[in-house]
């Protein structure tokens, strides 16, 4: 347990620093939040209905912007070697550092969704829900995050490669996430859209971690 706090400390730092955290991130989703509107032409008639995906899009490509450094950094200064062969298990540190990138990345994003949500049209009373969701998907963008970082281990431009490795895995959160919100504001529960999001969470959370693992060895071997 003390090996565990103190990688996640140590994650949590790395997140928030170096240039990169929630300030970029956050920053990011602002800056598509304002340039949508200046290519739609503005009109709220046509920006309200695509709010909600719009918004899901938004957080979706900010999530992108530290992953390369989950791994990347850490391989070059040695500290990757020092991990794999410390008490915890690499499941593990690839676990806990896709949970420190969510809390330092992922939940400043969910509350900064319901902000562009409500810039681009959305109805006041989905801002809840806006950022509830956004929260749970932030943690499967996360998870798949972290798999693409440790698959794009030692590649050159590996943060393209990392774009192309997860925006496919992005893809239903967004569907699901967006759906919710629709779902609501067309007058429908949007249970099974988050039954459904929850779901491909807790499938990310099982297949992640081992799958990055064994991307991690691959690289180092």
């Amino acid at each position: 347990m003390k090996a565990v706090r103190a990688l996640f400390a140590r994650e949590l730092s790395l997140a928030w620093g170096g240039g990169g955290g929630p300030l970029l991130a956050c920053g990011f989703l602002l800056c598509l939040t304002a340039i949508l509107p200046l290519a739609a032409g503005g009109d709220p008639r046509v920006l309200a209905p695509a709010a909600s995906g719009a918004s899901w899009m938004a957080l979706a490509l900010a999530s992108l912007l530290s992953l390369e450094r989950m791994f990347e950094r850490d391989l070059e200064d040695g500290a990757l070697d020092l991990l794999a062969t410390g008490p915890l298990p690499l499941e593990a540190v690839v676990g806990i550092k896709a949970l420190a990138q969510w809390l330092a990345t992922g939940l400043p994003l969910a509350v900064a969704a319901p902000v562009a949500a409500l810039a681009l049209g959305q109805p006041p009373e989905l801002i809840g829900l806006t950022g509830a969701s956004a929260a749970l998907g932030g943690l499967g963008f996360a998870l798949t995050g972290a798999l693409g970082a440790a698959l794009a281990l030692g590649a050159r431009r590996g943060g393209l490669l990392i774009a192309v490795v997860v925006l496919p895995l992005f893809i239903p959160p967004v569907v699901f996430g967006a759906g919710a919100l629709t779902r609501v504001a067309a007058g429908q529960s949007p249970a099974s859209a988050l039954a459904l999001l929850g779901a491909y969470v807790l499938f990310a959370l099982v297949i992640a971690p081992v799958a990055g693992a064994a991307a991690v060895r691959n690289a180092q071997g």
